[in-house]
């Protein structure tokens, strides 16, 4: 009977330790496991777009390049630019000749016909005074009469008038244009050059160059389509200046602040370790991120974009690896 009973004994406490492992096992099991916080590698980017329309001509970067800041990477073809110009400059020249021809005055050959003319004018008056003259001592005399006399002197006026024309013609064409004419003459020729400066600023602009060291993250027109004005060609990002995004519900956030040292895993690298500091939070849209949780007897949880820096430069990080953080 004792036999019995300790093999019974026995029994029971093997089942009763089968149970407790089954239940063990199912428990560990089942235990819901803490969901990871992921998140992305982003970098600033730069769109490269220029100022005035035209067609694709040449890209000289590929998709996936590394670039520096300065390097050409795209030239546009643009007509009208090249038109402008002309325009421009064909427009200073003649403003260029109108401020010669007012400071330089009239040529010799105007000059001596001004001259001529005067002087033909002189002999004239010269003449008419003589015939005045004896016109006048007649009409004293009562020889001629007064409507004789009228005419004579008529003419001898007009001619003295004719004179004084020539004179002021002969001095204009030595003198040279006036002090206002140029004034305007040299403010023309100002606003040409200005003109030229403003069309070869645009000539710059056909030539797009990259805003800083990076990668050609995309192209989006191929050779020979057309681009308007300040429409996005290329995509630089910049590798110097990187972060990580992560999506945290404010439950979890567990007080995280600016400044808080995080560390994280990055998959793509080998699970590589590194450490990074938080410096954005703000909560996202609630329209996207708002999650109801009243009907378990909780709250509304929201969730809040998280940004963080690694302390060191990473390499062979690129935007859109994975990074795992694993100390929250």
């Amino acid at each position: 009977m004792a036999k019995k009973n300790y093999n019974l004994l026995i029994g029971i406490c093997a089942l009763v330790a089968i149970v407790l492992a089954v239940g063990l096992i199912g428990y560990l099991v089942s235990k819901p496991k803490e969901a990871l916080l992921q998140g992305e590698a982003e970098a600033t980017e730069y769109r490269v777009s220029g100022k005035v329309p035209g067609r694709i001509e040449a890209y000289l970067a590929d998709e996936g390049q590394m670039v520096r800041k300065g390097d050409t990477l795209v030239v546009i073809d643009s007509p009208e630019i090249r038109s402008k110009i002309a325009e421009a400059n064909a427009a200073k020249a003649a403003a260029m000749a109108q401020r010669d021809k007012a400071y330089n005055g009239a040529r010799q050959e105007q000059i001596a016909g001004a001259y001529e003319l005067w002087q033909k004018a002189i002999v004239g008056e010269s003449v008419m005074l003589k015939s005045y003259e004896r016109m006048k001592t007649l009409h004293e005399q009562k020889v001629v009469s007064d409507q004789k006399f009228d005419e004579v002197e008529a003419q001898y006026e007009a001619a003295c008038a004719t004179t004084r024309a020539a004179k002021s013609q002969y001095d204009m064409a030595v003198n040279g244009a006036r002090q206002e004419d140029k004034d305007a003459a040299v403010a023309l020729v100002e606003r040409a050059n200005a003109a030229v400066t403003l069309v070869n600023s645009y000539l710059e602009e056909i030539t797009l160059t990259s805003p800083a060291d990076g990668i050609i993250a995309a192209r989006y027109p191929k050779v020979g389509e057309l681009v308007g004005q300040g429409s996005p060609i290329m995509t630089v990002q910049d590798l110097g200046d990187m972060w990580f995004t992560f999506n945290i519900r404010e439950d979890r956030l567990h007080s995280m602040k600016n400044g808080d040292k995080v560390q994280l895993r990055i998959p793509a690298l080998d699970n590589r370790e590194l450490t990074a500091t938080v410096y954005y939070i703000v909560a996202r849209e609630s329209y996207a991120t708002w999650r109801a949780t009243k009907e378990q007897g909780e709250f509304d949880s929201r969730t809040f974009e998280v940004r963080v820096r690694p302390d060191q430069a990473v390499e062979g990080l690129r935007p859109g690896m994975s990074a795992l953080m694993i100390n929250r």
